[in-house]
Parts: C-alpha cells; sequence; structure tokens
C-alpha cells in the first residue's frame, strides 16, 4: 500500500503519453511522476522524444482533472514559424492551428492549475525533414521602395511544380489596409497570380503572406518555409486612348494631367496593329532595342530600332515610347509597327510619372489584347477569373 505524502511513480509510453503534474517540478512527456495524491494528468501529444513527426500533424494537449492556464511552443534548429493554438472545452484542451516547419525541433510547455497550484508538463520532438521542399522563388512586385498602380496583380512562382495547388492556395493571404474582393488564379503548375475585381484604392500598402512552412504540397513535398512581401499602392494613374483618334488622355487620382497625340500601329497586319482592352503597364527602359518579331534580318519588314523612353504593356512588344522620327503624324495618322509613339518631351514625361501597374485603356482597333498578353489580366471577366482557383 502506498502512504499518503510518499512519492509514487506513474509510467506511461507511447504517442500520447502523459505527464502527471508534480509539485514543484516539470515534467516531460515519456513518464511522470506525481506527488501526493492528486490525480491531474496533462498530456502531450506528440509526446517527448519523438521523431519524424508529421510537419502538417496537430499538437494536442490535454488535461484531466485540471484546467490549462497557458500553452507555449518554442521551436528551435531552423523552425521560423511561431505555433499558435487554441483552447476547447472549457481550458482541458488545446490544439495547435498551423503547421510546422519541416526538419526542427519543437519544446511544448503547458501549465495547468490543480488544486490552487500553478504545474508544468513539458515534450520536445522533432518533425520530419523530408526529401523535397517547397519554396517561393519569387513575389513580384518586389522592388524595394516602389510604388505600383491600381491595377497591380500579385505573382508568386514556386521553385518546383506544386501537386496540391490547394493546400498550397490556402495558406495565401493578401490583406490590403483598405479591403477589396480578390481572387488567385493558377497560370501554371509553379505560379499563381492574385488580381482584384475592381482596382486597389489607391496610397494604401498591401501585404502579402504565405503560411507555406510544414504545409503537405503533395508528393511527399513539403512547404520549407513561411513568405511575405509587402505591396505599396501608389496613386491612381490611368490612361485612356482612342487609336482611330490618335489621343490618349493621362489622369491622376481622377483629376486629367495631360492629352498626349500618338500614332499607333498602321494596321497593314496583325503585328502591326495596336491592341484595345485594358492594359497595364509593366516595365520601362531607357533606352531599349526593338526588332521586328518573327523577322530575320534581310526579310521583308525586317527592323532593328534603339528607342529611348519606353514603357511596356504587352508582351506582344507594344511599347509607350519617344519616336521624334514620326511626329508629324502623332495625333493625325498611324504609321507605326504596333507601338504608340509619341514625341520625346511626351514620352520623357510619361516615363517619368509611370508607375507597373498603371492602367491603360485603349479602343478603336479590332484586335483586342489576349489576357495573358502581358498583365492585361482584367480582361477576363472576374467570375471566370476565379474559376483557376484550387478552391473554387
Amino acid at each position: 500500500m502506498v502512504n499518503k505524502g510518499r512519492l509514487r511513480l506513474a509510467l506511461t509510453g507511447g504517442v500520447g503519453a502523459m505527464a502527471v503534474l508534480a509539485a514543484g517540478c516539470s515534467i516531460g512527456g515519456k513518464g511522470a511522476l506525481a506527488s501526493g495524491d492528486s490525480p491531474a494528468t496533462v498530456t502531450i501529444t506528440p509526446a517527448s522524444g519523438t521523431a519524424q513527426v508529421k510537419p502538417d500533424g496537430t499538437i494536442e494537449v490535454k488535461a484531466s482533472g485540471a484546467k490549462l492556464e497557458k500553452v507555449t511552443v518554442q521551436g528551435q534548429g531552423g523552425a521560423a514559424v511561431t505555433i499558435s493554438g487554441r483552447f476547447a472545452d472549457g481550458r482541458k484542451v488545446w490544439r495547435s492551428d498551423r503547421t510546422m516547419t519541416p526538419g526542427a525541433s519543437y519544446t511544448v510547455t503547458a501549465q495547468a492549475e490543480d488544486d490552487g497550484k500553478t504545474r508544468t508538463a513539458t515534450s520536445t520532438f522533432t518533425t520530419l525533414k523530408p526529401s523535397a521542399t517547397l519554396s517561393i522563388a519569387d513575389v513580384t512586385p518586389n522592388l524595394k521602395g516602389e510604388k505600383v498602380g491600381i491595377g497591380m496583380p500579385i505573382f508568386v512562382r514556386f521553385d518546383r511544380p506544386v501537386a496540391d495547388k490547394a493546400a498550397v492556395e490556402r495558406t495565401l493571404r493578401v490583406t490590403p489596409d483598405k479591403p477589396v474582393e480578390g481572387a488567385w488564379r493558377w497560370i501554371g503548375s509553379d505560379q499563381v497570380v492574385y488580381r482584384t475585381k475592381t482596382y486597389w484604392q489607391p496610397h494604401q500598402t498591401v501585404r502579402f503572406h504565405a503560411s507555406l512552412a510544414g504545409v503537405n504540397a503533395g508528393g511527399g513535398v513539403y512547404g520549407a518555409a513561411d513568405a511575405d512581401a509587402t505591396l505599396s499602392i501608389g496613386a491612381a494613374q490611368v490612361t485612356t486612348g482612342d487609336i482611330g483618334g490618335h489621343h490618349m488622355t493621362v489622369t491622376r487620382d481622377g483629376k486629367k494631367l495631360r492629352t498626349v497625340p500618338f500614332s499607333a500601329g498602321n494596321g497593314e497586319t496583325r503585328e502591326f496593329t495596336t491592341t484595345s482592352g485594358v492594359h497595364l503597364l509593366m516595365e520601362k527602359g531607357n533606352p531599349v532595342t526593338m526588332t521586328s518579331p518573327g523577322r530575320q534580318e534581310g526579310d521583308p519588314g525586317y527592323y532593328k530600332t534603339v528607342v529611348n523612353y519606353a514603357v511596356r504593356f504587352s508582351n506582344s512588344g507594344e511599347y509607350v515610347h519617344s519616336a521624334p522620327w514620326s511626329v508629324g503624324s502623332q495625333g493625325s495618322a498611324n504609321v507605326s509597327h504596333g507601338c504608340l509613339n509619341v514625341s520625346p518631351e511626351n514620352a520623357k514625361w510619361f516615363y517619368d510619372i509611370a508607375q507597373r501597374g498603371d492602367v491603360l485603356k485603349l479602343t478603336g482597333s479590332d484586335r483586342e489584347v489576349e489576357w495573358d498578353n502581358g498583365w492585361s489580366v482584367f480582361q477576363m471577366p472576374f467570375d471566370e477569373w476565379r474559376q483557376g482557383s484550387a478552391l473554387k
């Protein structure tokens, strides 16, 4: 018989091994010491010493005969994520609410109240180190200090094909200061794009976060680490132009800045026809060398020209750029190979104010820009766009 007041040894085992609360000591998860006749126990899963725990597994703490006061999870060995959780069943249960870093060590510390006293139980375990991991290779836009336009999509590219797109997409969060509806669309096995239903509100910050660490991405691949990016949305700069009317008007935050005469594509062929539709400004360069698409030197129609103050708005070679040779036609005739030719003065002015993601709406040609020709994502109706989500 065990006399009251003497120590007794409680042996437990398995993944769900119990840590029995004891006065004045910290208790591991594989075995337990109990003091007096207190029946209170705390079970921490995974138990202390457990290895190869799946990163997408759940940490669970259960109290019997006591109430949990606090549970903390501290990571070591590359565990960059903070593991949070929620209490349930009147604070007798705590469960983690996110995944863990692969190949890392974690220590769970649980404090519970037993007969008016705070007792502590701990468990230290390690997570599986998978043979392959998934990381975010690039988030665009990503230039330090850059302000982008109100149409700017968010492009996320991974370092390998994603097998379980739904699991990965669930980890992606876009949080603007000024909320607006938006959706993700996969445009390949390793790239997903976020666009808004309407445009971003100007002059705000948009934050992107991926809780990717430990997510089961399919095929034995787990997410390697979380990722963050911040977008700074600048002024609402919108340019509208009529290809047949040879002029475009630039506005900023609803106020007209300038009307610019231009000469658009001559329309002799499809490639020499400037596209109509909603474009987004993609990049700019000074100078830029332009060559005729699909033609070699010596072919009819071949050209190679260096232009200044060039702002790209499609992947089919369309730019707004300086064209001193066509000033006489700007505002009255379309003589270009598809670009918008403007005067050197207007080209520099437009170049200097242009932001990636600014909206350029063109009308007046029979060639509509495709939604995936550059960043022309607003060419696709939003309801159709979000059908490309893995969570539709």
